[in-house]
């Protein structure tokens, strides 16, 4: 990937997750609010049940869920703005 004007991929991509972390979390404790209960409304997807691969002498699961509620975007959306600022 191409670098802008000095601005580095990996930095993005850090700033990126712990919006997603963050904002996950902040949508998780504010449930109980009834006013910013809305940050907690999202869809979730993924494997409901692990996959499990049984080789005989190794045993290899394999499970992905993701959650992707309105505080993560609004995260994300923060960090692409703080990324455009650095």
């Amino acid at each position: 990937m191409k670098r802008a004007a000095g601005k580095n991929f990996w930095v993005l991509l850090l700033l990126m997750l712990s919006g997603i972390v963050l904002g996950g979390f902040i949508g998780s404790m504010t449930e109980g609010v009834s006013f910013l209960s809305w940050l907690n409304f999202g869809q979730a997807f993924g494997l409901d049940e692990p996959v499990v691969l049984n080789l005989g002498i190794l045993v290899i699961t394999f499970g992905l869920s993701i959650r992707i509620t309105m505080a993560s975007i609004i995260g994300v959306i923060l960090a692409l703005l703080i990324w455009r600022c650095l």
